[in-house]
């Protein structure tokens, strides 16, 4: 139990997909267990990008639309805290916030999930693959120049419900989303990490609150997860330094073991002929540097030449 005396309500921020209500539910319920006199309530919120699904996110403003309105709740005290994936926060949030905390990192792999087929091996030439990420398009067709990659937006359920409508013989989701929600039997394949380098933060948590709202830090402190956090911060760290967001085909994915980060990173071109990767480990300590020094051993080889071509095709 905590020595201070935490407020009388505190008010979520999230969004209305299954997946983010979850996710808005579980960091729900480890707040009423921390403070079971507090009040945990829920405000669901309709963002942009839930509401703008026919167009890929790399060309209608990216993944901040997915928490613009959620900050104006914390902004005008509708709210105290959001809660977004990582993989969906900015990396340069809006002056005024912060992130307070960083929940612990569920699977962070792509995952394959077909009706008709066991694996994106077992996919004959030409089969079309549905997904809204350009990091997961380039890498397939880096792997697989012979499928066919379609854009699938939406959320988690109206992917799947695409997907078994017939419209995709596969797509490709992040495991971490369709484990959360009981689906998990959906996945016929887990991508390794070397095969599909995951976007950014993915399968973590983070919890922003307005930066002005410096009594919520100790509150939240609990749900910090350092060894995620961490990582996330040497992702971000290589994301940011390369200007990184949904419109650039990069990932990034660290690990850590006792004091030591590894992590690997890429950038490629969208059509995946190009595609540059690297590796870096050193001490967590330096967890953001790390990131940055992955980011300058690409810019090194020319990563910086092949996100000046994407300039014209985002």
């Amino acid at each position: 139990m905590s020595t201070f005396n935490p407020p009388a309500k505190l008010v979520i921020a999230s969004r209305e997909s299954a997946l983010a209500m979850w996710q808005a539910k579980h960091i729900q319920a480890r707040l009423q267990a921390l403070y079971p006199l507090c009040e945990v309530t829920i405000l669901g919120m309709t963002t942009t990008g839930d509401q703008i699904l026919d167009s890929p996110l790399s060309r209608i403003g990216g993944k901040g639309l997915f928490v613009k309105e959620l900050e104006s709740a914390l902004e005008d005290g509708r709210a105290d805290l959001a809660v977004h994936s990582m993989k969906d926060v900015p990396m340069h949030l809006p002056p005024g916030f912060v992130l307070t905390a960083t929940g612990e990192r569920e699977d962070p792999r792509d995952a394959f999930v077909s009706n008709d087929f066991a694996s994106l091996e077992a996919l004959p030439a030409g089969s079309v693959v549905g997904t809204s990420s350009l990091r997961r398009q380039s890498q397939l067709q880096a792997r697989f120049p012979t499928l066919k990659i379609e854009s699938l937006r939406g959320n988690l359920q109206t992917r799947l419900r695409k997907l078994d409508e017939g419209q995709y013989a596969a797509i490709i989701l992040a495991a971490a989303g369709l484990i959360r929600l009981a689906l998990g039997h959906r996945i016929r394949q887990f991508i390794s990490p070397q095969d599909s380098i995951p976007a950014v933060g993915q399968g973590a948590l983070g919890i922003e609150i307005n930066a002005a709202r410096t009594d919520l830090h100790a509150i939240l402190a609990p749900l910090n997860h350092t060894d995620t956090e961490l990582c996330v911060l040497a992702e971000r760290g290589f994301s940011r330094a390369l200007a990184g967001s949904c419109t650039v085909p990069l990932g990034a994915y660290a690990t850590k073991q006792g004091d030591t980060i590894s992590m690997q990173g890429f950038v490629a071109s969208v059509d995946g002929r190009q595609m540059l990767k690297e590796t870096v480990t050193g001490h967590a300590i330096e967890a953001e540097k790390l990131g940055q020094q992955l980011a300058l051993q690409l810019v090194a080889r020319g990563a910086d030449k092949i996100l000046a071509s994407l300039d014209g095709i985002k």
